[in-house]
């Protein structure tokens, strides 16, 4: 009877155990379902190891296409900044396809178009998308290694048979026979057998047991597209389509995948069954058999695999892309871009989305900008950001300004630049290979081109920096290209006045300190702060009065003195 008593209670305790933990689970996946509602927002508040950034490019590394934003643009633009705040999705295919995205300037309106009805869709279902994150939520992510990662490395596995394992698996039957004529013989050789079995088990199964990470994530792609099969997006029923033909072609490596994907494989913890599912892994080599053939299938359908990939990573990037929107009419609004124009870009009330507060500027040209100013009068952050404006609208369709009307562009920068210390490059170098390579991209047929240079040849002297500077922006200028530059050379203004439009920032000083507004206006700069800076900084009065009585003997004769 106590005994009887105590099973009870175990019993008991077992199930309270039990059914806490199922409380608790749907609890966290109510709130988190609600989150999804309400609080979408928070999906961007992600940790980043570097890890995890070095192989975020890795879906755009194996799909390259002409313009796309080459590293130096994407470095000059702090595009990585720029993803972080927009990556509200839950998967390593989203987060890797968003960033493709966001690298990939589409020259096609069509593409465009399509993606602009499957932002819509999701953002008009709330509902819909809600099932769309959270199957991504169940698709999640791998760690510090891309899936392509270990694609790329099947080949290292070589060609595997599983007739070894097949024919000591085999050798079993003729054993066990053997038992009614012998059964100490036939005792024996099973016993060696088993040996033999456990022992080349564990070897094999440290050379699989990396790929198992790969093999389990794509088993989760299989089901997150079954489950995006079954929601009703009637935008998406080519991608549908896509996916369910992928699929259809890597169901065969669903089939006994336990064998290799069981959560207990090689680590039972106290369960006794799947303690006795490990034991006949050991002795038959269940999970080395279905290994081979899940890996003969992924082999022949990589394609199908990089579809998968393809379809959900476009859909989550599109729920990111509404995400992103409602992030900006909490903040400063947004707008569709028009790619109406034959030339020149339009751009209204324009403003950074990384810059808390921003003056919003706007400009309409058909010809070359070059901004003069003062040292941080805002001429930089206004390259950056009709550069930001331009590559938003060509990859997401969404531009933080009011109105944004251009052609398609292909875009490349040489901005924040700096010595290569590996190659042992100068500075001057690294800028002129920088800036050649616009140049080459435009003979190359690469048209139109939208670039933006700042501080063009700082590299080098004031005589040859201004006359190279001079020559290099007329290239710049030459049909075909739309140059935004920015320079402290007054001299340019004169130099290139039929080439480009003169535009400025400007700074008022009042009360002993120098104020900026931010704000863009015709014609070159009129004022000079370098000298005043140093003033209000507390410099010797002295070095002061001597600089300005120096620049002002320049100006006059055109002649430096001592």
């Amino acid at each position: 009877m106590e005994y009887l008593l105590f099973m009870l209670v175990m019993a008991i305790l077992v199930l309270v155990i039990f059914g806490s933990e199922i409380l608790r689970t749907k609890k966290e996946e109510r709130r988190f379902t609600e989150s999804l509602y309400n609080n979408y927002f928070k999906l961007s508040e992600k940790e980043y190891a570097l890890e995890r950034f070095a192989r975020m490019g890795s879906y755009f590394e194996r799909h390259g296409k002409q313009g796309q934003l080459d590293d130096i643009t994407w470095n000059d633009l702090g595009m990585d900044d720029l993803f972080m705040r927009m990556n509200y999705t839950l998967s390593a295919s989203g987060e890797e396809y968003l960033y493709y995205t966001l690298r990939t300037l589409r020259q096609d309106e069509k593409e465009l178009a399509h993606l602009e009805e499957v932002i819509r869709f999701f953002g008009e279902n709330p509902q819909t998308r809600v099932q769309v994150h959270l199957a991504m939520n169940r698709l999640g992510h791998m760690g510090k290694y891309s899936l392509y990662d270990y694609l790329d490395n099947l080949d290292l596995l070589g060609e595997r048979s599983s007739k070894r394992h097949l024919l000591t698996d085999l050798l079993f039957i003729p054993l066990a026979g053997l038992l009614w004529v012998n059964f100490s013989l036939a005792i024996l050789g099973i016993v060696l057998l088993i040996i033999y079995n456990i022992v080349t088990y564990f070897k094999e199964k440290g050379e699989i047991d990396p790929y198992i990470t790969s093999f389990s994530y794509i088993m989760r792609l299989i089901r997150c597209c079954e489950e995006l099969e079954k929601l009703s997006v009637p935008v998406c029923q080519g991608e549908w389509s896509q996916i369910r033909e992928a699929r259809k072609k890597l169901q065969g490596m669903r089939r006994n995948s336990f064998w290799v994907m069981s959560p207990y494989r090689g680590n039972a913890s106290g369960d006794i069954a799947a303690l006795l599912l490990d034991y006949i892994r050991m002795v038959f080599h269940a999970d080395l058999i279905k290994f081979d053939s899940m890996l003969r299938t992924l082999r022949g359908h990589m394609k199908d695999v990089d579809a998968m990939i393809e379809v959900v990573g476009y859909v989550e990037t599109a729920i990111a892309v509404w995400i992103f929107r409602k992030s900006l009419e909490r903040e400063e609004g947004w707008c569709e871009p028009d790619f109406g124009a034959k030339n020149g870009l339009e751009l209204e009330t324009g403003y950074h989305p990384l810059i808390t507060n921003p003056v919003k500027n706007g400009i309409a040209t058909d010809k070359g900008v070059l901004i003069t100013g003062s040292n941080a009068s805002g001429k930089s952050t206004f390259l950056k950001m009709v550069a930001v404006n331009a590559i938003l609208a060509q990859t997401v369709h969404t531009c933080p300004a009011a109105r944004y009307r251009a052609p398609f562009y292909y875009v490349y920068s040489s901005m924040a630049l700096r010595d290569d210390m590996d190659s042992g490059e100068s500075y001057y170098i690294v800028e002129i290979k920088a800036l050649k390579r616009i140049l080459d991209a435009a003979d190359a047929g690469e048209k139109p081109i939208l670039c933006f240079v700042d501080e063009v040849l700082r590299g080098t002297n004031t005589v040859e920096r201004i006359a190279a500077s001079t020559q290099i922006l007329k290239s710049l200028g030459r049909t075909g290209i739309l140059c935004f530059a920015a320079t402290h050379d007054i001299e340019l203004t004169e130099l290139l006045r039929n080439d480009f439009g003169n535009y400025h920032f400007e700074e008022d000083v009042a009360d002993g300190d120098v104020v900026f507004n931010y704000k863009l206006k015709e014609g070159k700069a009129t004022t000079r702060n370098a000298i005043r800076l140093l003033e209000l900084m507390g410099y010797d009065k002295e070095v002061i009065e001597k600089a300005y009585a120096q620049a002002a003997r320049f100006t006059e004769s055109g002649v430096w003195q001592g």
